[in-house]
């Protein structure tokens, strides 16, 4: 049986059978490159057809290189698959080989299955810290573990989206082959890893592309994080790709999922990608794509993507319960409840619909044909957390019964759901956004990290901006570990468990061919909606994440779920509390 896994890079340092390794590297603004290995001379490169340039040398795994440039700058390897320390320092000739897989026969698990987790392995105390965390985690009901972007950032600490070399593991972390070891883990325990990669920008710090290669991006347009990465070129579109295969082939993880991918501006990328990905995976092998998308696309998700990320849901969601409605959330604020309901029914909440924040601007596209899976509901996630001042998360702001009903409904929602690391741990932790930069850019963060905030109600100049903590600071990032509530802890954990283990038993087995029979909304804060389950059964919701209680059309079914004693039998005179969800199931006759 197989038990080594690698994929061959077409560019970057590739070891040979002879036992040399072979150099690509593409650096079209320059006249020379050359190859610079540590303790030897450097070796002068040949120039090949579109800016390539190549070179053979007699070395092997461990050895440290740089590609030096015209001016005698040198620089990492764009495609180092790991960095001897830093992103500004020796990329190192890497034996993709050299892990030696327990569990080779691994094929996934169906994308219905899922229920994800989404942790930061920085904050678990690198990879081995999760790996040690994965038992607990496959214990709660969670079938696949998130990691946070995980490619090499300068410094120490990095929330994951300032990275800089997409094929390198920060060496904060761990080795490759404790990245592997992990992953390897996780299938022995039966569950699936997911990794975020961001192919819409690189950091402020480390990246060299633009020394050798400014074609890589364009100079008409840019995202909010820097400059715009053209992907109307062969040669980016391809180091991306190859980015993708290469985490799915060489590091086995199980899905992907692809940060911000509106920031991309050549989209039919995006689908040539996944069809590429398709036609790569072995037969009988799950691998899954997931989308974060703000322009909330539906047509990727009728071909090679599994689902995408539900920003609308989460937006009504947390609307409803923190009662917000600064900024973005000014969108969810009006008919939250018919809201909510068009969210579980048909997924997007934007179709093409006006947007207030974007100022009458449409955004979306249809998605009621699309199935309740193709959606990822959350209630927290990185973003939501680490982007508000303080990192301050819902156990902050909500009480304990309106916060557990909105857990219920989107732990047996049919939708996939995302548990954000410490949720199931009534963990009061902020997530904070922490970086490790120096001098002027960590002066130009922090700096820039108070502007953002300036505007918002409470952080005006001289209300509170001065004390949003400082990225760079080593104590945002140390308060950023996960800390369980030790009162409410135990308890929350035991519902994520049953709630989990009722979806298990319950809901998953049906949930192939499941699809929405609408749903109802009571204003302000009351929803009611069903869907035919695979097998013909048709699966009831009823949520009040409200104060008062709302009077609903009296309902029918088994229970499957009252989040407090008496309320099915009351939901079905056409009563339903404040902060309550019910569950209830009509079997196929």
């Amino acid at each position: 049986m197989k038990t080594k896994f690698a994929h061959d890079l077409p560019f970057g340092a590739s070891l040979l059978p002879s036992g040399a390794t072979r150099f690509r590297f593409w650096a079209p603004a320059q006249k020379n490159a050359s190859l610079e290995i540590e303790g030897a001379a450097p070796v002068p490169m040949k120039a090949a057809d579109g800016g390539w340039f190549e070179a053979e040398a007699a070395c092997s795994a461990g050895t440290s290189y740089r590609y030096r440039l015209d001016n005698g700058v040198s620089v990492p390897d764009p495609a180092s698959r790991v960095q001897a320390d830093d992103v500004h320092g020796p990329s190192l000739v890497v034996d993709p080989r050299s892990y030696d897989w327990r569990h080779p026969d691994w094929r996934g698990r169906p994308w219905h299955e899922t229920v994800l987790y989404e942790l930061h392995a920085g904050a678990f105390g690198g990879f081995a810290g999760v790996q040690a965390a994965l038992p607990v985690l496959a214990d709660l009901g969670v079938t696949a573990v998130e990691l946070m972007p995980i490619n090499d950032f300068p410094g120490r600490r990095n929330w994951g989206y300032d990275g800089v070399l997409p094929f390198a593991p920060d060496r904060s972390y761990g080795t490759p082959d404790e990245l592997k070891a992990l992953v390897d883990a996780a299938h022995g325990l039966g569950l699936m890893m997911f990794l975020d990669v961001v192919y819409n920008h690189f950091g402020p710090d480390g990246n060299y592309l633009s020394a050798y290669a400014p074609g890589f991006f364009r100079d008409d347009i840019a995202t909010p994080w820097g400059a715009a990465i053209d992907f109307r070129r062969a040669e980016v579109r391809r180091y991306f790709t190859e980015n993708a295969l290469y985490w799915l082939h060489e590091y086995r993880f199980d899905g992907l999922r692809f940060d911000a991918v509106h920031a991309i501006s050549e989209a039919d990328w995006l689908d040539e990608m996944a069809a590429e990905v398709r036609r790569s995976v072995e037969p009988g092998r799950h691998v899954h794509l997931v989308l974060e998308h703000d322009g909330n696309v539906a047509d990727h998700l009728r071909r090679d993507f599994d689902a995408q990320w539900n920003d609308d849901a989460h937006h009504v969601l947390h609307t409803m319960l923190t009662g917000e409605h600064d900024g973005y959330y000014a969108d969810y604020a009006d008919q939250p409840a018919r809201r909510l309901a068009r969210a579980l029914s048909e997924g997007f909440i934007y179709q093409g619909d006006p947007s207030t924040y974007r100022k009458g601007e449409g955004r979306g596209t249809p998605s009621n044909d699309l199935p309740p899976t193709s959606f990822v509901l959350f209630l927290q996630n990185h973003d939501q957390i680490g982007n508000r001042p303080f990192g301050d998360r819902l156990t902050s702001h909500v009480g304990p019964e309106r916060l557990e009903a909105a857990i219920a409904l989107q732990l047996l929602s049919p939708h996939v759901p995302m548990i954000f690391m410490g949720e199931e741990e009534a963990s009061t932790s902020p997530f904070l956004y922490f970086t490790d930069h120096t001098g002027e850019l960590a002066d130009a963060v922090r700096e820039g990290r108070r502007r953002e905030f300036a505007g918002f109600k409470g952080f005006a100049p001289g209300e509170g901006t001065s004390s949003i903590p400082d990225p760079n600071d080593p104590a945002t990032f140390e308060r950023s570990r996960l800390i369980p509530d030790a009162e409410h802890g135990p308890a929350r954990r035991g519902l994520y468990r049953k709630l989990l283990d009722l979806r298990r038993e319950a809901l998953t087995p049906r949930l192939a061919g499941a699809r929405s029979l609408g749903a109802t909304a009571i204003e302000p804060s009351t929803v009611v909606a069903r869907w035919q389950l695979g097998d013909g059964s048709t699966l009831v919701l009823a949520s009040n994440l409200g104060g008062e209680p709302a009077q609903i059309e009296g309902l029918d079914g088994n229970l499957l779920y009252e989040t407090r004693p008496g309320a099915a039998d009351a939901a079905r005179g056409g009563r339903l509390a404040g902060a309550t969800t019910v569950a209830l199931m009509v079997t196929a006759s």
